[in-house]
């Protein structure tokens, strides 16, 4: 956690009306026979909406992820560029960001992995966007076994 003066965690915060929106959306289009429109993401069952309330916008400085998984698995974190309140029911492929963060843990380990480079690279991105937006969403996406319930996950930023 972030303890020390001059740090600030960000936690993701899992917005249940936000996925249960854009289920629904996936469930409309299936009832009425009905194809997406072209380019549009719609959420996988093991797909989850998180948001980061920026407390602070500006001067941050991307330090790390403070990632913990309860059990072995799998989460891929896709942030989106969406700026105002969304409705995220109609996201495009075109807005998620690139790179994602992936993070895992094994059977048997103890801490949590990621790919580095990206992790940071996505991280850096985080904070540049911080600057306009006062709320940034994400698409959480859970495999090998990971449930949301076992994810608890935020973002250190130097303030």
């Amino acid at each position: 956690m972030a303890a020390e003066a001059g740090m600030l965690e960000l936690p993701f915060v899992r917005d249940d009306q936000l996925t249960r929106c854009m289920r629904l959306r996936f469930q409309s289009l299936q009832q009425k026979n009905v194809k997406p429109q072209d380019g549009e993401k719609l959420l996988h069952p093991n797909e989850h909406v998180y948001r980061v309330d920026f407390i602070r916008q500006h001067n941050l400085r991307f330090l790390r992820w403070d990632m913990q998984l309860e059990t072995p698995g799998k989460v891929t974190v896709t942030g989106t560029s969406q700026h105002w309140t969304p409705d995220l029911t109609h996201l495009m492929n075109r807005q998620l960001l690139e790179p994602v963060g992936i993070f895992w843990k094994k059977p048997g380990a103890k801490e949590v992995e990621c790919n580095e480079a990206d992790a940071q690279e996505f991280g850096e991105r985080i904070a540049e966007l911080a600057q306009i937006r006062k709320v940034m969403y994400f698409l959480l996406s859970f495999a090998e076994g990971l449930e949301p319930a076992q994810l608890k996950g935020s973002v250190v930023f130097k303030a």
